[in-house]
């Protein structure tokens, strides 16, 4: 077989329970975002953007609509007869099977994956984040210092470094501790949980790690460490651009509204670095005669004979005469009847609300977003309050 350079190994098996009624039903990675996307898009994206066509996609939890999702590969381009994209979920072997234990476990029960293109580089990825980035700069400068593993980081500010896993290095950038989420951090080097390693010592390090019968499989908590005290080279490379961990509610809703203004702090317009997505066309969007919508995204099929404000709106919804949508992320195949109002909330997909129902609160006096799961109904003038996480239907 023909060798690849790089291979890609996406974690995409994580439960999300941060998000509560969002991920009940789906993995994390498949979360809708944007008016179009789902969360899975952007590191699939930035694999093929960044020339690199093998990718391992390691599913666990809920996997049945991430699988449907990622098809063939071919809205990424990933459709190749040697190397595209493959599902990888947990499976029975001639001594038995397991789940994946953690990421580290995870990588080494595909270890025969990545050796069938026998790379001298594997990256791994997580799937749950929101960012554009160029791989193929970060594997430069993984050669350039000819690093055992490459770990990306992103600088943050010092109050929220305690919640990241932190890399303190020297002036070369080499790092020679790893702290995870301390609470007085010594530098603002965050980790992005995106890896480059050269194959040899991550297969090293994987195959000592699964004897480890106390260790917890994980890469942050042991395979890095582990590294750093055999004194093995490495190297943080430092990403500028926009990155954003989506696994709470409040970070994903804030990553919906970094899409909203005349210049957005995520900008997916550009020509030059596209996010790809598996696109179902629909009808136009239309937009009645006395509607209002301003500083908002609508995707395709949306029918607007309401008002909405600073909200991104997915596919087919419906916002009837005198309903408002405002600081809200509302999912396809919605329905806002007359008089309704959702405010600083997320519905999720074939979520109805009733005629003068309220969902929400304004942000200024709201204790927190408002949820509500896939296709549930909420009542004629059923009050919603701010923060509530509805996962049945409220008459």
């Amino acid at each position: 077989m023909r060798k690849k350079q790089c291979v890609a190994m996406l974690l995409a098996g994580g439960q999300g329970s941060r998000l509560y009624a969002l991920t009940s039903k789906v993995a994390k990675p498949a979360v809708s975002f944007g008016s179009k996307y789902r969360i899975i898009d952007f590191p699939l994206s930035n694999c093929i953007n960044s020339g690199i066509d093998t990718v391992g996609v390691l599913t666990q939890y809920q996997p049945l609509e991430l699988n449907d999702y990622i098809g063939n590969g071919e809205p990424w381009d990933l459709d190749r007869t040697y190397g595209g994209v493959h599902i990888l979920p947990p499976y029975q072997r001639s001594r038995g099977g397991d789940w994946y234990k953690g990421t580290a476990n995870a990588i080494y029960q595909n270890i025969g994956f990545i050796e069938r293109y026998d790379p001298d580089y594997v990256l791994i990825l997580s799937g749950d984040h929101i960012y554009k980035m160029d791989y193929a700069k970060m594997l430069e400068f993984h050669k350039e210092k000819q690093a055992d593993c490459t770990i990306a980081v992103i600088e943050v500010p010092l109050k929220e470094a305690s919640r990241f896993g932190i890399m303190n290095t020297d002036e070369e950038n080499r790092i020679y501790q790893f702290e995870e989420k301390p609470a007085k951090p010594k530098s603002t080097k965050a980790s992005m949980g995106v890896y480059i390693f050269s194959k040899e010592a991550l297969f090293q390090y994987l195959k000592a790690d699964e004897e480890d019968k106390k260790s917890a499989k994980d890469f942050g908590k042991n395979i890095i460490p582990s590294m750093l005290k055999d004194g093995k080279r490495l190297f943080a490379y430092e990403f500028s651009g926009y990155w954003k961990d989506v696994g709470t509610i409040s970070s994903l809703w804030e990553a919906n509204m970094d899409l909203l203004g005349e210049r957005p702090v995520l900008e997916l317009g550009d020509p030059n670095w596209k996010i790809y997505y598996r696109h179902t066309p629909e009808n136009p969007h239309y937009v009645g005669e006395e509607a209002k919508v301003r500083n908002s995204v609508l995707a395709e099929g949306c029918e607007i004979y309401g008002t909405v404000e600073n909200s991104v709106l997915f596919s087919n919804i419906t916002v009837e005469k005198g309903a408002v949508i405002r600081d809200s992320v509302v999912m396809s195949n919605c329905t806002i009847k007359a008089g309704a109002r959702v405010e600083y909330s997320i519905l999720d997909s074939n979520v109805v609300v009733g005629e003068n129902a309220r969902v929400g609160e304004n942000m200024q006096d709201a204790k927190g977003i408002a949820v509500v799961a896939s296709g549930i109904s909420i009542g004629k003038k059923t009050v919603v309050e701010s923060g509530e996480m509805v996962t049945e239907d409220m008459k």
